[in-house]
């Protein structure tokens, strides 16, 4: 086993559309609810709908008021629906790409280029949806990161508060799904959706002692990437939907009629998980 990381803790959430948003927001509020918050972690990284909820729980508006803005549908926020059958395009799409290229930084550019030569609705009509799901348009103080991919080179951006991009921004290509939502124009370069590369990036917060994933979609390196935590002296624990949470999902995670199963789903489980958490999180 490998020295003890120096820095302390990071909570990493992961993609998984206006569901996954619902879910992990679900599971934060369970945590907390039975004595485990892990929201004041050293470092929060989001991508996809994960960026959505660590820029939420950093915005200083309390979880039980995010929980219900998330199960309520009275205070539910109108999203714009998907073209039918754009989410089952993208994957078939990136399965077509794994087949023929093996370099990954390729692979993204591939992805990047798919997400260009999509019909979707305009960046104008995008941004306010995220703009809405946001109580804070300003970055917070504390080390909160946002992963994106730029469409032509492939290359990862991470945003956060000293990168000189507006929040809101940030989220926005974080969570630009290729094929599905605009990329986004953000200093004449295009960003999408940062779970084509990973859908949790776990890898970009090692380096941290204690580590909690709330990680919504099956992620292929998230198994090898929590390994590697370990193996360098890293204590980590892993959330991904149970069997409930999964039927609340439904066959199409951004549907917004799958927010309020989703997020009671979350919140059962994020009890259930507490203790484990605990030992983790706070526990020598």
């Amino acid at each position: 086993m490998g020295a003890e990381p120096k820095n302390e803790r990071a909570l990493v959430i992961g993609g998984g559309g206006v569901a996954g948003i619902a879910w992990a927001t679900g599971v934060l509020a369970g945590l907390a609810d039975a004595g485990t918050d892990v929201t004041d972690a050293e470092l929060l990284l989001g991508t996809s709908a994960g960026s959505a909820v660590a820029a939420q729980i950093t915005s200083g508006t309390e979880l039980p008021e995010l929980f219900r803005a998330q199960v309520d549908r009275e205070l539910q926020r109108k999203e714009l629906e998907p073209r039918e059958g754009a989410l089952a395009a993208v994957f078939a799409f990136g399965e077509k790409v794994d087949g023929e290229v093996s370099d990954p930084v390729e692979r993204l550019r591939r992805m990047g280029e798919f997400a260009l030569s999509a019909d979707t609705v305009t960046e104008a009509e995008r941004r306010p949806v995220i703009e809405a799901r946001l109580p804070s348009h300003t970055w917070p103080e504390r080390n909160l990161s946002v992963v994106a991919v730029d469409v032509a080179t492939g290359e990862t951006r991470i945003f956060d508060r000293t990168s000189g991009v507006p929040l809101v921004d940030a989220v926005t290509a974080s969570c630009a799904i290729p094929g599905v939502w605009p990329a986004v124009t953000i200093g004449g370069a295009r960003y999408m959706d940062g779970g084509i590369r990973s859908f949790t990036n776990l890898d970009l917060a090692a380096g941290h002692a204690r580590t909690v994933v709330i990680a919504p979609m099956p992620d292929p390196v998230l198994e090898a990437d929590a390994a590697a935590i370990a193996a360098a002296g890293g204590l980590i624990e892993v959330i991904t939907p149970d069997e409930a949470a999964l039927t609340a999902f439904g066959t199409d995670p951004l549907s917004p009629a799958s927010r309020t199963p989703a997020g009671h789903a979350g919140f059962e489980q994020g009890r259930a998980a507490a203790r484990a958490v605990a030992a983790v999180w706070i526990e020598a």
